[in-house]
This record gives structure tokens, C-alpha cells and sequence, in this order.
């Protein structure tokens, strides 16, 4: 298991290789290079979703407790490139959020419950975009996409299920009782894990429990993220000479999020993500070069944004003073 990220993050860049291998590797760096500046610019765009995402994540905790926007965009960056470029399994990024938080003044249970609830609630506008994507391609495509597209809608339909077990999960207090399984297994070593986990399970339920804060986060702010990757993947296909409109990039933005959360295990989406593409670009019917050339620009996204956040996050954790250390030491 210690391996388990890096085997995969090999394999799944064997697969990346192989899927460009086959699909005329020239043809594909000769539109990454023809798009030039162009990509940078559109990696650029990733600002505005990273913007939206901080300022959901922001009005899950508490006002006494609230950091600043800035301090929350920068643990989106944070997060983001922990969970992109590192083999985490993609909650890695939430572990280094709690701890910075913490650092920052927020109680650990508001920290802990404002991480699970935007996993949470993450995942259902996924699902919600995912089911609206694939109702466009069964409604805009050829015979033989719609038919693969509405596999995927019922495949997407299968899981929605979860959006029902989100609403009940929060009544079984999940983390009180892995915390009394784990202490009875110890023989009561963990007590103190008990009572901290209660505290996380209520604060969960407040969050759920504010209705208008949910609402504007699914209907407003998961929109303008889920807007502002589409604009991204827009900006993108343009640069690389594809003439595509805003809804197919949210199209494919919407389904592209749906398999890299399938696969979480895989760092950075390796593979997994060249593989969507092509699949996804297909159904809107443009060709692999061009599918596996946006997906190289997701790439540069990812080391113009992802390899600084790591360096931001070494500075976060070692250089800067938590706010409790430093109101002591006044």
C-alpha cells in the first residue's frame, strides 16, 4: 500500500504515452506549439475557478472563526497542487487544509467539518453537471455517440443515490462511531478521539443544517467554478485552433470532473485524464490530436499553478507562526 500512488502514477503515464503514441505524437506537439503563449493564457483563466472554490469553502466555517480571502485562496492553491502533483490519493490535500487552518485560528472540528462538507457537496454538483453534460451529448450528437452517452447518463444516474445518502449519513454520526470502533479495538487508547469526533459530527450537521449557505454553494458558487473551468477548457481548444462553443467546453469540463474524481487513486489523473479526453472530445467529435493537445494544456496548467503551490505550502507550514503560537508570544 506505502507504493501503491507511485505504481500507479507510472502506470498511469505509461497509458498517457501510449494513448499520444497512437494518435500522431507530431500532429499533437505541433498544435501544442502552434497555441504558443496562448496556453498560458488559458492556464491563466484557472484563477476564477480557484476564486469560486474559496469562497464556497469560506462560508462553510464559522464567521468568528473565518479567514480572509486571501488566506482561503491560497489554501485552495494549496490543496489543489498537493492533491494534483503528489501521490495522496487525492485527500492529501484536505489533510495539509486541516492542518493550515488550524494554524490560521479555525477550531478543529469547524475545520474538519468544513473540508467533509465541501467534499461532500463537491461531489453532488459534480454529479448534477455530470447528468446535464451527457443530456447535451445525447441531444447534440451523432447515433452512435448518443448511444455511448446515454450509458454514461445511466452510469452517472446509478451513483446519484449518493446525494440521498449524503442527507442521511449526517443523522449516523460516522465519525463518533469509527471513533468508539476504533477506541474499543484499542482497548481505550483513543478515548479522547471519541469526543473529537462528535464534535466534527456536529459540526457537519450545522453546516447541512444552513440551508441558504448550502443552496447558494451548489446553485452559485459550484456554478461559477464549474463556469470557470468550462471558460478555461474554451480558451484552450481556441488557442489550439479547435472551433468549439462555451457549452461543448462545459460539456467536456463537467464529464472531465466525473472521471478524474473516479480516479482518485491515480495522481495527477494519469492516463485516466488523456484517456477522457479523447473519449469525451469524441463524442463532440473532435479528433484525438486535439483531444490529447487539450489535455497537454491541462498539463501545463497544472506545472504553471501546482509545482509553485508546493512551494507555497512548504512556506505555510515551516516559515509563518500559527495565530495561537503568535498570540502568545505577545
Amino acid at each position: 500500500m506505502k507504493h501503491l500512488g507511485r505504481i500507479a502514477a507510472l502506470c498511469g503515464l505509461a497509458v498517457a504515452v501510449w494513448l499520444v503514441w497512437q494518435d500522431h505524437p507530431a500532429a499533437v506537439l505541433q498544435l501544442l506549439q502552434g497555441a504558443g503563449m496562448g496556453l498560458v493564457l488559458a492556464a491563466l483563466l484557472h484563477i476564477l475557478p480557484m476564486c469560486a472554490n474559496a469562497w464556497d469553502w469560506r462560508s462553510l466555517i464559522r464567521p468568528a472563526q473565518r479567514p480572509s480571502f486571501p488566506a482561503m485562496l491560497k489554501l485552495v492553491w494549496i490543496r489543489e497542487s498537493v492533491n494534483g502533483l503528489l501521490p495522496v490519493a487525492r485527500i492529501g490535500g484536505e489533510i495539509v487544509s486541516f492542518r493550515l487552518l488550524g494554524r490560521a485560528g479555525v477550531r478543529p472540528a469547524t475545520a474538519a467539518a468544513s473540508l467533509v462538507a465541501d467534499m461532500q457537496l463537491t461531489l453532488i454538483s459534480q454529479l448534477i453537471f455530470g447528468l446535464i453534460a451527457a443530456g447535451y451529448v445525447l441531444e447534440h450528437s451523432s447515433s452512435d455517440a448518443a448511444h455511448i452517452a446515454g450509458r454514461l447518463a445511466w452510469g452517472i444516474a446509478g451513483i446519484a443515490p449518493v446525494l440521498v445518502l449524503f442527507a442521511l449519513v449526517q443523522h449516523a454520526r460516522p465519525f463518533e462511531r469509527a471513533a468508539h470502533a476504533i477506541n474499543r479495538i484499542t482497548s481505550g487508547k483513543v478515548v479522547d478521539l471519541v469526543g473529537k469526533s462528535a464534535r466534527v459530527d456536529q459540526s457537519v450537521k450545522l453546516i447541512w443544517r444552513q440551508t441558504g449557505v448550502v443552496v447558494r454553494y451548489l446553485l452559485i458558487w459550484q456554478t461559477l467554478q464549474c463556469v470557470g473551468y468550462a471558460l478555461e477548457i474554451w480558451c484552450a481548444l481556441h488557442v489550439l485552433g479547435a472551433d468549439a462553443t462555451f457549452a461543448q467546453a462545459f460539456v467536456i469540463e463537467a464529464l472531465i470532473q466525473l472521471v478524474s474524481s473516479a480516479a482518485f487513486l491515480i495522481p495527477g489523473g494519469l492516463g485516466v485524464q488523456e484517456g477522457g479526453f479523447v473519449l469525451i472530445g469524441g463524442l463532440l467529435g473532435f479528433d484525438a490530436p486535439t483531444c490529447l493537445a487539450l489535455a497537454g494544456a491541462r498539463r501545463v496548467r497544472d506545472l504553471l499553478f501546482y509545482v509553485p503551490g508546493l512551494f507555497a505550502w512548504q512556506a505555510a507550514e515551516y516559515a509563518l507562526p500559527s495565530r495561537r503560537e503568535a498570540e502568545r508570544v505577545q
